[in-house]
């Protein structure tokens, strides 16, 4: 395998949309759905309404990432071996040895191999991958906070958190965040106003939505113009997608994709034989109720398999293999799928890169600067709310943190398990594609490998905290 990757061998481009080619306004998004997620709680299962006031300081605990452990109710950050780096119940730091107690003196986390061969789902714990759930992450915390405050007693049952006073069952909180994720994105809430956020969104796109630069627009354009087959493939439904997409792209932006994939219910998406789903045409965004038997041309499409798209690609392409590089921003729904079953090439989307030193690009600041709501403007920076994307206090990065076995060990610097994933599962990272819109098509990226440094595969720098681990081995 070649130490380089180029856009210009690829025959293929394929993209995410939300938070790939879509770029959010973070903040404002992260409000919406921690409050879309409590509203729900509060009205339809009787929670506490204090659920819904947040300090600015409360963000700080939002940091992509975590793993919440629905065995014995912490929250975990974990290194690439699968270590406890810090913990939380609630909201409240567990110290080391707490977390010792709980984890051991090796502090191994033990769901850790079925998370990090798999990346699916589970009874026993559940993976904040996006900024879509990342804001329940937070209502997780507090939702423990405040029943620890009202001196609840809790326990663990069957995988389930369920809060008891005595022998009551009150209530089963985790099953109840499910149901509010549900509730706000399923699959018909957009066409039926349901929910929060959806009906938000729509009254207001550029409250939340940053269109794309003319740069990104460009250079859409000259993949196409070079030959290149465009693919879009994303979970959100034809309705929503269309909303950004004319948003974002501007409303030709169907002109731009040779095929469109909505609700693909990724990673099932690259799920093979007999899980794989057939393709369904679309009808007023309406799924025919039929399945196509495999894809003949171009076109928009829902649902779908990645063995079926393979077979269209060589058609298109005229080519038995043809290479595919794919630009997403989840692990879990993105990368390790695309990675280990397509075998295409993948450039992950990390936001995280800049807050640790990597300036946003001109055209990224300007086209924020443009799309900033009127009004809006610092009004939470003047807060002191936390990017959900910038360090955290509580946290530290996203990339690197310190480890510390127990009392009177030294601390050694390990990669996070997040950061490790990347190098693995990544052909390379970049922050924005406005980072690298206006570069040739020919240019020549270094590629994450397993014998070159780890600081090796980001574009256009290396994230500070990994510069430094990276110095500190060299002195």
């Amino acid at each position: 395998m070649s130490e380089y990757f180029s856009l210009s061998d690829c025959d293929v481009i394929g993209f995410d949309l939300d938070h790939t080619l879509c770029r959010y306004h973070l903040k404002e998004t992260s409000r919406l759905i921690y409050e879309s997620f409590t509203r729900y709680l509060v009205e339809h299962k009787d929670y506490d309404k204090d659920l819904l006031i947040l300090t600015p300081a409360s963000w700080d605990f939002c940091f992509k990432g975590l793993v919440v452990d629905l065995e014995d109710g912490n929250l975990v950050k974990l290194a690439e071996d699968g270590t406890v780096l810090r913990a939380t119940h609630g909201t409240n730091n567990l110290s080391t040895e707490e977390i010792i107690k709980h984890y051991g003196s090796k502090r191994e986390w033990k769901n850790f191999d079925s998370l990090n061969t798999s990346f699916t789902k589970s009874t026993k714990y559940y993976f904040y991958d996006n900024y879509f759930d990342l804001p329940g992450a937070l209502l997780c915390g507090r939702v423990v906070d405040m029943l620890l405050d009202n001196e609840y007693v809790y326990t663990f049952f069957f995988s389930k958190l369920y809060l008891l006073r005595g022998n009551e069952v009150n209530s089963d909180f985790w099953k109840d965040i499910v149901a509010a994720i549900d509730h706000n994105y399923n699959t018909s809430a957009f066409k039926e106003d349901a929910g929060w956020y959806f009906p938000s969104v729509k009254r207001d796109p550029g409250r939340y939505l940053q269109p794309c630069s003319e740069s990104v627009k460009t250079w859409l354009r000259s993949m196409k113009s070079a030959g290149k087959v465009l693919l879009l493939i994303t979970s959100s439904h034809s309705d929503y997608c269309r909303l950004i997409c004319d948003h974002i792209l501007g409303k030709d932006w169907e002109e731009l994709f040779d095929i469109i994939i909505t609700n693909a219910l990724k990673p099932g998406f690259f799920s093979l034989v007999p899980q794989q789903r057939p393709f369904r045409t679309l009808v007023n965004d309406v799924e025919e109720s039929e399945g196509l038997p495999s894809l003949d041309k171009p076109g928009w499409y829902s649902q779908g398999n990645w063995p079926h798209l393979h077979q269209l690609l060589k058609t298109m392409t005229g080519k038995p293999e043809p290479k595919v590089v794919y630009f997403g921003d989840s692990m879990r729904s993105d990368m390790f799928p695309a990675s280990t079953f397509g075998k295409w090439e993948t450039v992950m989307i990390v936001e995280e890169m800049e807050g640790e030193g990597i300036p946003r690009c001109d055209a990224a600041k300007t086209n924020e600067a443009q799309a900033e709501p009127r009004g809006k403007k610092g009004k939470f920076e003047d807060q002191g709310m936390k990017a959900p994307s910038a360090p955290s206090e509580q946290w530290g990065s996203y990339f690197v943190d310190s480890h510390k076995s127990g009392e009177g060990d030294e601390e050694s610097q390990k990669l996070t398990w997040c950061c490790h994933s990347i190098h693995k599962y990544s052909t390379m990272a970049i922050p924005s594609v406005e980072s690298i819109a206006d570069l040739p098509l020919n240019y020549k990226f270094p590629r994450f490998c397993p014998n070159k440094p780890c600081t090796t595969g980001y574009y256009p720098r290396p994230p500070d905290s990994l510069l430094r681990k990276f110095q500190s081995q060299s002195s």
